[in-house]
């Protein structure tokens, strides 16, 4: 039960055994109720949907545990491409028109994040924290799981045509550089010995050995939720609809099948999590990046170590299901449909990556998928109190990294819930931010 507010008065830490709702059954939201278990709180998570199933960003995300993401989406002169974005529905990054009045605002906070180098280094001076060692606390967390099988530690690739053109990305690789982030640079005749059925027109690359990858992130996050399930948290099917908060303390959970009594709460209801962080109080600009992916079924070839070719900025890993390439930004919203032939820009630069694919491949031996990253303009997450009341934690926002930075995110939401000290400075992800 909700502990007594007179007893309460303005302390945030709960006693030991204090319920935590967490909202949202992803990546983060499982990461945070492994985390709250180890602090002695109950849990309850709550997702209408399956944990790990397609309805979630966690399932259908690129696959990398990637500690080099710290540069965010928005750069220096990202303006000057707009008209395009509007022009090219099938381009890298696309904004449809009647979306645009809506989005309008986030996107110009989204440009205005990147506009100078020194915001760039301040992004990424911020997520390499949250991101730092982000392939071994999976892989910890695999363990514990009983799924060490999901998690490998083979490195990650950028590759490139010419050595011109990943110096071309020089203000990057000088960002990535100042945070501490280290790589190998990769010739021609290594690249053929490290991808030899990789296509020949990549001839360098650059290779970060502290990454990895996931090679099943639907079945990951279903380990992790059945696993938090077997040291005691509950898992519900129901959505939550907001909060009952009553002298700035938490005294329930709301959900579409009545309340459920509360201490704490944390939102990790990915791209879903506005109107809920709204009803805490908060009111902060979330987004969704619509990502597609798609799977060439059991497939015979492709890379040796995961890679991301600079022509099309999409990752390529082998997963349990087959080959995945994952990429594409559309800003179009929650409720429209997807436009599957972005997913189909994927399979084809899929295919001329890796010529000893077959072109003729039937419909049966290839997926489509599209998701909701949810993203904030600056590309840094919400990590903090909400405005209303301590209680409610927010933990969303993750953009790109959302998988990378889960564990190190689930920590720190449930030390916040739990009134212990989280395992990072929180200040750069300030909900109150962008107010």
């Amino acid at each position: 039960m909700p502990a007594d507010p007179a007893a309460a008065g303005s302390q945030t830490s709960p006693s030991a055994g204090a319920h935590l709702v967490v909202i949202g059954a992803g990546i983060v939201g499982a990461c945070t109720a492994l985390a709250a278990l180890d602090r002695g709180l109950r849990v309850t998570l709550l997702d209408p949907g399956p944990p790990g199933g397609e309805q979630a960003a966690s399932y259908g995300n690129g696959c990398w545990l990637s500690p080099m993401s710290v540069i965010p989406p928005s750069v220096p002169g990202l303006w000057r491409k707009v008209p395009g974005f509007l022009r090219d529905p099938l381009g890298p990054l696309a904004i449809r028109w009647s979306y645009l009045p809506k989005v309008l605002p986030w996107l110009v906070a989204y440009l205005r994040s990147g506009a100078t180098e020194a915001r760039v280094l301040r992004t990424a001076q911020a997520l390499r924290p949250l991101l730092r060692d982000g392939p071994e606390l999976h892989r910890a967390l695999a363990a514990r799981a009983g799924v060490p099988e999901l998690i490998r530690r083979d490195g990650l690739m950028y590759v490139y045509p010419s050595r011109a053109e990943y110096e071309a990305e020089a203000l990057g690789w000088r960002i990535r550089r100042a945070v501490g982030l280290a790589w190998k640079e990769v010739g021609p005749e290594e690249m053929r010995q490290l991808q030899p059925e990789l296509d020949r027109r990549y001839g360098f690359g650059a290779l970060f050995e502290e990454g990895g990858h996931c090679t099943d992130p639907g079945a990951y996050v279903a380990a992790l939720v059945a696993q938090a399930v077997a040291e005691g948290a509950a898992l519900r099917r129901v959505a939550a609809t907001g909060f009952r908060i009553e002298g700035g303390r938490l005294r329930a959970v709301a959900t579409a099948e009545g309340e459920i009594a509360a201490d704490r709460a944390v939102i990790c209801a990915g791209a879903r999590s506005k109107a809920l962080a709204a009803a805490a109080g908060s009111r902060v600009p979330l987004e969704t990046e619509r990502g597609y992916h798609a799977v060439v079924l059991d497939a015979r070839t492709g890379p040796r170590i995961p890679v991301m070719p600079s022509d099309g900025k999409m990752a390529i890993t082998g997963t349990r299901a087959g080959l995945r390439v994952s990429g594409q930004v559309e800003i179009a919203g929650l409720e429209a449909a997807p436009d599957w032939r972005r997913a189909g820009i994927l399979r084809d630069h899929l295919l001329r990556s890796f010529p000893a694919l077959p072109r003729d491949l039937p419909e049966e031996k290839v997926s489509f998928w599209m998701g909701h990253r949810p993203s904030m303009p600056d590309g840094l997450p919400c990590l903090g109190p909400s405005g209303a009341t301590p209680d409610v934690v927010l933990a969303f926002g993750h953009g790109h990294v959302g998988l990378v930075g889960g564990p190190r995110s689930g920590e720190a939401a449930a030390a916040l819930a739990a009134g212990t000290p989280p395992p990072l400075d929180l200040a750069p992800y300030n909900p109150r931010r962008f107010t």
